[in-house]
């Protein structure tokens, strides 16, 4: 008789399992199959942390379903079709989740860990992130687009213009360069940092800058020892005061464009002309 009474408890133990299994709601992913892509994943730890192993812990861990409106447990196992524990049947072989050097590719074969890593647990955002090749592809893009635009404005530039771009980048060594060298280290600066030469290229008093440079250079005019005066270089007459905490050819730029300035300048491209 015991071992009969035995036997029925361990019978109704698998129905009520059974009936629970049933009644637990799919969560709101497994019903979106179209929106999950069947593909390789490839996670990585946030913050430029890359130890030569690094675990995530997957025990204990758990998600909120807006579905069926409570917490669910989670675990990675190697055996089970579902990382949430209460759709889970028999037994269960625990696995491990492991980054190495910081990375972790998981295969397309492993959906119960990649739903795991992309969708459910909580230390995604926090600890590590998944690769979004849609996001790195467009990045790539715009990354290659902008390099074109760069490269094709510095093709079309003049060589007053492209002499002046060189000048803010590497400076007086400009002066020294032939028209060819100047062509090719300007291809290269808009290739290199497109960025930049795009900002430079639309920069107004980018050309102006070069032109009060390059009358320093020859003599023209003067820069003051202390980089707040500018003089005529012919009787040291003075033109303009630097203001406080601006670089003086950026000021003198400036300064062209007001009508005492715009008739220095005219003088100053005649004799460099």
């Amino acid at each position: 008789m015991a071992g009969k009474a035995k036997k029925t408890a361990v019978t109704e133990e698998v129905i009520v399992e059974q009936e629970v299994i049933k009644s637990v709601k799919q969560p709101i992913v497994e019903k979106q199959e179209d929106a999950w892509e069947l593909k390789d994943r490839f996670y990585y730890l946030l913050n430029n942390v890359s130890p030569l192993t690094y675990r995530i812990r997957c025990k204990g861990r758990y998600y909120f379903d807006p579905e069926a409106n409570y917490e669910r447990e989670l675990l990675y196992t190697r055996n089970q079709k579902t990382v949430f524990v209460d759709e889970m049947v028999g037994n269960k072989q625990l696995a491990n989740v492991t980054f190495f050097n910081g990375v972790l590719m998981v295969p397309k074969n492993l959906q119960p860990l990649q739903k795991l890593l992309s969708l459910y647990h909580p230390e995604k955002g926090n600890t590590y992130a998944e690769r979004d090749d849609e996001a790195i592809a467009e990045y790539e893009t715009d990354s290659i687009e902008l390099e074109l635009e760069a490269m094709n404005a510095a093709v079309e530039l003049d060589i007053d213009m492209a002499e002046a771009i060189m000048r803010a980048e590497i400076g007086s060594k400009v002066s020294t360069m032939s028209s060819k060298e100047l062509k090719r280290d300007l291809l290269v600066f808009a290739k290199r940092n497109p960025n930049l030469f795009l900002d430079l290229l639309g920069d107004d008093n980018i050309h102006l800058r070069n032109i009060g440079i390059k009358a320093t250079e020859f003599g023209i005019i003067k820069l003051s020892d202390n980089n707040r005066t500018f003089t005529w270089g012919s009787n040291n007459r003075k033109l303009m005061t630097v203001p406080f905490d601006e670089h003086p050819y950026s000021a003198l730029a400036s300064w062209f464009k007001t009508d005492e300035g715009m008739e220095v300048l005219n003088s100053i491209e005649k004799r460099l002309n």
